[in-house]
């Protein structure tokens, strides 16, 4: 099998031109298959137009085995002629020379410095990442040369790379959020199967902090109907905040094409009653303004109440990073900023 790709991971740009190698799973990854390929460049530019606050990515693999049933990466395995349902959870694709490629990029002649973030467009700590070790490679090459990340993930596999990230914030500024949607059981067994407890994330905070790494927690994405309800934002507030978390943001779910056809399926299947909110809130890849504000004004007050920062929602780099740990150890209250941009 050949690909030739005129898309990268963030929409723009030649990815790769290689053979792909195929690797079947076996043992703990039975059911997957991984696909082998050689990237042509590994770090990628985001259009300057776009609204994030970054503007180069890595991201070592595509597709992700969380099986998020909301996952909003989904629609970049139909740039591979996969499917966005069962094969972007079971056949991720593997840049394996991605550490090669970033030393080459990160030349002194052709590289400025600039923060990197990860973990944009797929988990880097999905648990093929315990077979590859990418991520990690990848993070000792940004120590070395001084260069500021972030990673954004879902998993609690970070822990493992606590050494090499201990090592890169003493050089350069390294930041972090976990994304944790809800500490409900049930709703986190039926929404996203594949990734680690809840409250094992909450932990991960703890501890990444406590090592001297700002690590905050992107509430992400409230589900309407299943993980809205106040006490539950209540909760992983409270939980996030108590964990030292140095900023707590939310984002309400949205539903792009690719992932909707995903998503819709599945509530069907495992909420039906809720189908006829879905609709109304859903005529298009965002809920109305008013129902992100309620979320987001609600998860601020909690904030407020146990003396977190509430910042920008999607930011996975804030300059107020450690001033904003500094209160949260105090428990001192702090507002909200004024005006906030939902549509990341």
């Amino acid at each position: 099998m050949r690909w030739r790709l005129s898309e990268d991971d963030d929409g723009q740009g030649a990815l790769f031109e290689e053979e792909v190698e195929r690797h079947v799973g076996k043992g703990e990854f039975r059911g997957m298959e991984f696909l082998h390929v050689n990237a042509r460049t590994i770090i990628n530019e985001i259009p300057k137009a776009s609204m994030l606050p970054f503007r180069w990515t890595i991201n070592a693999y595509r597709g992700c085995s969380h099986a998020c049933s909301y996952c909003f990466a989904r629609p970049t395995h139909g740039y591979l002629d996969m499917n966005t349902s069962d094969d972007f959870e079971q056949k991720i694709v593997v840049k394996i020379n991605a550490v090669e490629r970033l030393k080459a990029e990160l030349s002194p002649a052709r590289w400025a410095g600039d923060h990197i973030a990860m973990g944009t467009n797929t988990d880097p700590y999905q648990r093929c990442e315990g077979k590859y070790r990418l991520t990690r490679g990848i993070v000792e090459v940004l120590a070395e040369h001084t260069n500021p990340f972030s990673i954004l993930t879902k998993s609690t596999l970070i822990l493992r790379d606590l050494d090499v990230l201990t090592e890169a914030a003493q050089r350069a500024d390294v930041r972090a959020n976990l994304s944790i949607g809800t500490l409900d059981e049930e709703v986190w067994k039926i929404s996203e199967p594949g990734t680690p407890h809840p409250k094992k994330r909450v932990e991960a905070v703890a501890k990444r902090n406590e090592a001297g790494i700002p690590t905050g927690v992107l509430v992400a994405p409230v589900l309407p109907g299943l993980s809205d309800r106040p006490d539950q934002l209540r909760d992983i507030v409270e939980a996030c905040a108590d964990a030292g978390a140095v900023t707590i943001s939310p984002i309400l779910l949205h539903l792009r094409p690719g992932v909707r056809e995903v998503y819709m399926p599945w509530l069907e299947r495992e909420r039906p009653d809720l189908l006829p909110l879905y609709e109304k809130l859903y005529p298009r890849t965002y809920a109305p303004k008013d129902a992100r504000q309620k979320i987001t004004k609600l998860v601020y007050r909690y904030v407020r109440e146990f003396g977190g920062l509430a910042v920008q929602p999607g930011s996975t780099r804030d300059t107020g990073h450690e001033k904003a740990k500094a209160k949260a150890t105090a428990r001192q209250r702090v507002a909200p900023p004024p005006q906030l941009d939902l549509n990341l």
